[in-house]
């Protein structure tokens, strides 16, 4: 397989990447050139070529260099365009059809053509796209950061051109792209919710990695320190610790207005932000010699001479030693930004051993929910990001938590894995293996605790799913589509051919690719009659002993909760007082989901049924949980894992299923072969 990159934006070489350089300089090389070394390890990998912008003048010789050998089997190919010079991501749409027509050419004098195009932001879509037209190479997309999470970050009521443009420009990406791959739930559920052209279907989560096991072996360096330390009345003291682009969406000036309000913060740590490299501020690119004068104009407002530290130059080697110097201090690791679509730097603190406090929007999200690794706050509030770093501060139980959390961060965000998952998706694009249109059977099960949960009984359930030709392989989940799709393809699950996800309040269908889906419109219209969410929200909020679960659960047709049994009876009477028709479902002692009244696992399963015209004897279903037991009482041929919870085998509604003997994905093979047989029996 040959994969061609493309990346027009910022200061791209193969190594020496000076990030902070120009405003576009940041963390999209950083994933792009981590992505091609992780790619680069797969044998079956013939070849890799980067394309980017060919560019002359005082940022570098080395960007006017037409090819550069970055790694065995990667070549960076550089291109000219429209303009000799650099260009900003607001001016590079002028750039694409030059550089489109350049790469059409480089390509035609190949000895072989990509089989496939990835391309890194909007533009770089705009070009995969003309080559399509050209010569039918698909592509898929990853867009780094969107233009309408920047348009909603600013505040922006009435658009400028630029930014207009480049929102229309990822509509057409959006819709074009055989794939999008994003690196977060909250990129792939609540960032590209916005666009018109979003199709969830075609949106896959796949985390970065990072390059952890420096970061968690780093030392402080005495050069470092003594950067740092110069700035300080008292040196000694914890570090609040911010690492970031001088750019307006990093929100730095948001964590200098934390600490300068904050007497108790000033009083308790000092401030250290590491805000890229410059030489002279009037020289920086972009916005951030605007953003640097605002950080000195407050450090000055609030006096805060001797407290905060603002080295002017590190080198990208220094990074690791500079985590170690906050570290060393028992200090806290920031990242104020606006929006952050992921957050590379979370992971590198917290594998260096240092606790965090992010912003609630973006990738952190999911990284604190995975890791456990720190606190989010509102980036917009800052007596909230000081309350969070005095809390952490203050709690040394706390403190001990969020270190040991990022102990988890190398096992979960690895190149490695992220490289074995995106070749997988890149190979089955190309050579697709279509889903059953006529299947004579139907087993949908549950995830967590059913499917998966046993590396050994998924491999086995992996070699009998393989060998059932007529047996189309379906999900049930609590679990949202992405977040379901990541797990099923961590774990090497065989792919579904239908996903019910959100407890059955959404459904969707693998396409003839073998890759994407399509959500099941139809479905949406039958349950959402009659279902009044901002009612239901309202008759429950400050319920006793009800709290919401994060934001990323909720859905459109699903609002989810923690509560225990006694809060699952209030919900139900509140819901009756009100005369609010729902559907309420309790499990594990303290998942509390809200749908409406016709949604539920077991409907969409009856719903899938009929599409496929099946009759009932030729479903299975297969749980473990209490927000299974509708699912499994309404079908013949239900299956209990032998390691079901919420005692299930004992629930007078669940007489007539099968209890397995063994547990997980082999107690589903083993149900499934009773049921046949009892079928072969009566035949």
């Amino acid at each position: 397989m040959f994969v061609l990159h493309i990346a027009l934006q910022g200061c791209l070489r193969g190594d020496g990447v000076v990030y902070g350089i120009t405003a576009d300089t940041g963390g999209h090389i950083r994933y792009l050139l981590d992505l091609v070394s992780a790619s680069a390890q797969d044998r079956d990998l013939a070849r890799i070529a980067v394309a980017t912008r060919l560019f002359h003048g005082p940022l570098g010789a080395a960007y006017a260099v037409p090819e550069e050998r970055i790694a065995d089997k990667v070549t960076l190919v550089r291109l000219a365009s429209a303009s000799p010079d650099y260009r900003a991501k607001e001016e590079m749409h002028a750039e694409v059809a030059r550089f489109a027509e350049n790469l059409v050419a480089w390509i035609g004098a190949q000895a072989r053509a990509p089989d496939l195009i990835h391309a890194h932001y909007a533009d770089a879509a705009a070009v995969a796209a003309l080559v399509e037209d050209r010569l039918g190479i698909p592509f898929v997309f990853t867009a780094h950061s969107l233009g309408r999470v920047k348009a909603a970050m600013l505040g922006e009521a009435v658009l400028r051109p630029d930014l207009a443009r480049r929102i229309a420009t990822e509509e057409d990406a959006l819709a074009r792209a055989r794939l999008v791959i994003a690196s977060s739930r909250d990129e792939a559920e609540v960032q590209y919710a916005g666009y018109a052209a979003y199709d969830p279907g075609r949106v896959r989560v796949l985390p970065p990695g990072s390059d952890l096991a420096r970061f968690a072996a780093a030392c402080p360096e005495p050069r470092v320190d003594a950067a740092i330390d110069r700035f300080l009345a008292d040196p000694g003291k914890p570090a609040i610790l911010a690492l970031a682009r001088p750019v307006a969406r990093k929100n730095l000036a948001a964590l200098v207005r934390a600490y300068g309000e904050s007497p108790a913060l000033r009083a308790r740590a000092n401030l250290v932000i590491v805000a890229g490299t410059r030489a002279d501020i009037d020289a920086l690119d972009g916005d951030m010699a605007a953003t640097m004068r605002e950080l000195l104009v407050l450090i000055d407002r609030y006096d805060l001479y001797g407290h905060v530290a603002y080295p002017k130059t590190h080198r990208p080697q220094d990074v690791p030693a500079i985590y170690a110097y906050a570290r060393a201090h028992g200090g806290v690791f920031v990242n104020p930004a606006l929006n952050e679509p992921f957050g590379l730097t979370l992971l590198e603190a917290s594998a260096a051993g240092l606790p965090l406090v992010a912003t609630d929007s973006g990738g952190p999200n999911d990284i604190v929910e995975t890791c456990g690794n720190g606190l989010l706050v509102d980036p917009r509030a800052p007596g909230a990001i000081a309350e969070a770093c005095l809390r952490i501060l203050g709690d040394t139980a706390l403190y001990a938590r969020c270190v040991a959390g990022g102990a988890r961060a190398a096992a979960a965000y690895d190149w490695d894995r992220h490289a074995a998952r995106y070749h997988v998706l890149l190979r089955a694009l190309l050579a697709p293996e279509p889903p059953l249109r006529r299947p004579r059977q139907l087993l949908v099960c549950d995830i967590d605790n059913t499917l998966v949960g046993c590396d050994a009984a998924l491999g086995i359930f992996r070699r009998w799913r393989s060998r059932q030709a007529e047996l189309a392989f379906g999900v049930a989940t609590g679990r949202s589509f992405h977040s379901a799709m990541a797990v099923l393809e961590q774990q090497a699950s065989p792919r579904p051919q239908v996903m019910i996800t959100s407890v059955g309040s959404e459904i969707y269908h693998l396409d003839a690719n073998g890759v994407t889906y399509t959500a099941d419109a139809a479905w949406r219209g039958i349950i959402a009659a009659g279902w009044d969410r901002e009612a239901v929200r309202a008759a429950l909020a400050g319920l006793d002993g009800l709290a919401p679960q994060g934001p990323l659960e909720q859905r459109a047709l699903k609002l989810s909760y923690f509560g225990d049994a006694a809060a699952a009876r209030r919900v139900r009477a509140r819901l009756a007082l009100a005369g609010l028709p729902a559907r309420v479902i309790h499990s594990h002692g303290r998942y509390l989901d809200v749908l409406p009244e016709a949604a539920s696992k077991g409907t969409a399963v009856d719903h899938v049924r009929a599409l496929y015209d099946l009759p009932e004897q030729a479903v299975f279903v297969a749980g473990d949980s209490g927000n299974d037991i509708e699912m499994l009482g309404a079908r013949v041929q239900a299956i209990i894992v032998a390691n079901y919870s919420d005692d299930l085998a004992n629930n007078a509604a669940l007489k007539h299923s099968y209890v397995a003997r063994t547990a997980h994905a082999r107690g589903i093979i083993e149900g499934v072969s009773h049921f046949r047989r009892m079928l072969a029996d009566v035949g």
